[in-house]
């Protein structure tokens, strides 16, 4: 990107592809609010080091061994060697540790053991991250496993059968437990407990020491303390520019758990955070989804700062203000309808700062809290990110996916048409309707499912917005241009969860991302029942296959009988369902197509995954040295960037 002229598009490295993102209105917030923005910012990006080591106990050490290397080395940077070392530290960066973002696998080095030594040999061995007392040889020893084994630690999070998921994941949240004494260790804690339970292990480590299982608690004074304090540090100067008292309120009490380690105090916070409506500028700062978790337990750290697009938010405001309906309709069980829908509100926002688990891959819809109990009393706050959206639509204009992969020029040009509106508008009602529909009967855990919850919970967000895009409530919103707009959305989801999401992943390979998962169990559902009746076919043409919907209504019955299915199994806590569905369609890959896909795919020489580069913002002073703007800078390469988070935020190595 030249430096005086904005592109979406950046570099690009083995399957991935930056991005940027353009503050859009910034220049018209006031001094305070950027000011407020700032601080917020800071307290996102002081998060990093937590989530390296979060997905993994190694992701720190190996990382800080790479930057030391690549910042240092004074030989040959053009070799394919250095060049492989390169591409394999920038994708730790992008992934947050040595394992892929999306598919959890460890990386393959293209590099050799061997080549490695000879750097580390090359260098300067103060600069290298040794431990008081250790050798060269001991650090080799630690980490070369690690990095080139393939059998060691290979997975980040496994769901795998008839395995201990725990023992066998890599991800930091457990040590020297099993998945039978991790479980013991929370069901006994919610004994007797109520509605009203905390998030139970959210913000801990488990692990067992001298035979004791003990938490190691996520908070100033404990694990992760020296990150937490900057988060503080900062989140209470943001507290001087915050737009009004609720919104000081909010901090104080994030900053109060955070002290504690409490959740009950997490609780109290989320409560008044999704309350809390004043003010342009919002922010999500702590250990939040658990996705990360092969128990989903452990909440993964994330950060984001926002503001509002308020000429967007008319559209989400829309939606909220008719929750109740959208509830009265749906085509679950009465039993599991919510009576009175409290405190839906959404949002289009625009991103300012992404970080941990939301950077450099991000979400492009939010709901929260997670917490069952607080949606059903107090309400949720759902957002869509539309300078991110804008983003990845941008930068994918005319790169010749449709048009390999749609099944005929009239379906493209309805894609082509309608296609953006829809997705934003299904992003909509998955994060702003999806996730606050229905509820748990009384006495229902909402972590009845265990490992299939997060699957489940996304699918049952996905079919509310697929079920209710097609409606004519829509239209008459003003939502949806005409009563065929939503067709668009209907091709392009099946097409994705049957076959093109499957160029993410390499062939002989799994579904393992809990979202994967939730589109090809809808796609495979959808498509069993589908082509028995002529509602949907898969075609050869040419030696390519394409999909042809000869019934969209049709389809959307389906739709509706499975969210049904879907909303009785987390209503009621069937695991046993849960495992049946999720392990029958949202793992099920058709092996030669699949090869075909990824090979067509190829042939387009994409990145089938994006991720963002974040802006920098940019104090300007006047003479006597008093900030009077702060002004976003695009011109920071990835690279670069990277680098420099490194070393003003690195505060666990």
């Amino acid at each position: 990107m030249s430096r005086d002229a904005f592109s979406y598009s950046d570099e690009r490295f083995a399957d991935l592809q930056m991005l940027r993102y353009r503050l859009n209105g910034f220049e018209s917030l006031t001094l305070n609010q950027k000011k407020f923005i700032y601080c917020l910012s800071k307290a996102t990006l002081y998060g990093r080091d937590i989530t390296f080591d979060q997905f993994g106990k190694y992701n720190l050490r190996i990382r800080f061994l790479l930057e030391t290397l690549y910042l240092n080395f004074k030989g040959d940077r053009n070799c394919d060697d250095f060049k492989a070392l390169e591409i394999y530290l920038k994708r730790i960066w992008f992934s947050n540790g040595i394992y892929h973002h999306y598919g959890c696998e460890k990386f393959t080095p293209g590099f050799s053991e061997q080549y490695l030594r000879h750097l580390i040999n090359d260098t300067d061995v103060s600069l290298l991250p040794l431990r008081d007392g250790e050798t060269v040889e001991e650090l080799c020893s630690e980490l070369f496993p690690v990095i080139f084994d393939p059998n060691v630690l290979p997975m980040r999070v496994t769901r795998a059968k008839d395995v201990d998921i725990i023992k066998e994941s890599a991800c930091n949240f457990y040590d020297g437990v099993t998945r039978e004494e991790v479980d013991k260790f929370y069901n006994d804690m919610k004994k007797g407990g109520g509605d009203r339970q905390p998030s139970y292990g959210l913000n801990s480590k488990l692990v067992k020491e001298n035979g004791v299982i003990k938490e190691l608690v996520w908070k100033e004074d404990g694990m992760y303390g020296a990150a937490i304090k900057k988060i503080i540090f900062w989140l209470e100067k943001a507290c001087d520019f915050a737009e009004n008292e609720s919104q000081k309120e909010v901090i104080r009490l994030l900053v109060k758990y955070y002290r504690t380690g409490d959740l009950a105090d997490f609780d109290e916070y989320s409560i008044r955070w999704v309350e809390t409506h004043e003010g342009l500028v919002d922010f999500i700062n702590g250990f939040i989804e658990v996705y990360g978790d092969p128990a989903a337990i452990k909440g993964s750290w994330e950060g984001i700062v926002e503001y509002k697009d308020m000429e967007a938010t008319r559209r989400t405001r829309t939606i909220s203000e008719n929750a109740q309906w959208f509830e009265d309709h749906s085509p679950v069980d009465k039993r599991f309808k919510k009576e009175k829908v409290k405190g839906v509100t959404a949002n289009v926002i625009c991103a300012a700062m992404l970080g941990g688990d939301e950077y450099p891959s991000t979400a492009i819809g939010i709901n929260l809290p997670n917490a069952d109990w607080i949606r059903a009393e107090h309400g949720s706050k759902s957002v869509t990110i539309g300078n991110l959206t804008e983003a990845y639509s941008l930068a994918a204009k005319g790169n010749g996916f449709r048009d390999e992969f749609v099944v005929d020029r009239d379906t493209v040009e309805m894609i082509n048409k309608y296609g953006d509106v829809c997705d934003d508008l299904h992003t909509d009602l998955h994060e702003c309707l999806g996730h606050g529909s229905g509820k748990l009967l009384p006495g229902v855990s909402p972590k009845a499912i265990g490992e299939y919850g997060n699957t489940i919970e996304e699918a049952r967000a996905d079919l509310f917005g697929l079920y209710y895009i097609a409606d004519e409530k829509l239209v008459e919103l003003g939502l949806t241009p005409n009563r065929d707009a939503y067709k668009s959305q209907y091709y392009t989801y099946i097409m994705n969860g049957l076959m093109t999401q499957l160029t993410r992943i390499t062939p002989g390979k799994g579904l393992e991302e809990a979202h994967m998962q939730n589109r090809a169990l809808i796609a495979n559902y959808c498509y069993e029942k589908g082509c028995k009746n002529g509602i949907m076919e898969l075609i050869k043409r040419d030696g390519k296959t394409y999909l042809v919907i000869n019934d969209y209504e049709a389809l959307r019955s389906l739709f509706a009988e499975l969210l049904a299915e879907i909303q009785r199994i987390k209503s009621t806590g069937d695991y046993d369902a849960a495992r049946n569905m999720v392990e029958k369609y949202g793992k099920y890959i058709n092996r030669e197509l699949h090869n075909e896909i990824y090979e067509r795919y190829r042939s387009l020489n994409l990145a089938p995954y994006k991720g963002f580069i974040n802006p920098k913002l940019v104090l300007k002073y006047d003479a006597e040295g008093e900030v009077t703007d702060i002004v976003p800078d695009y011109t920071e390469g990835y690279a670069e960037q990277m680098l420099r988070y490194s070393r003003e935020y690195n505060t666990l190595i």
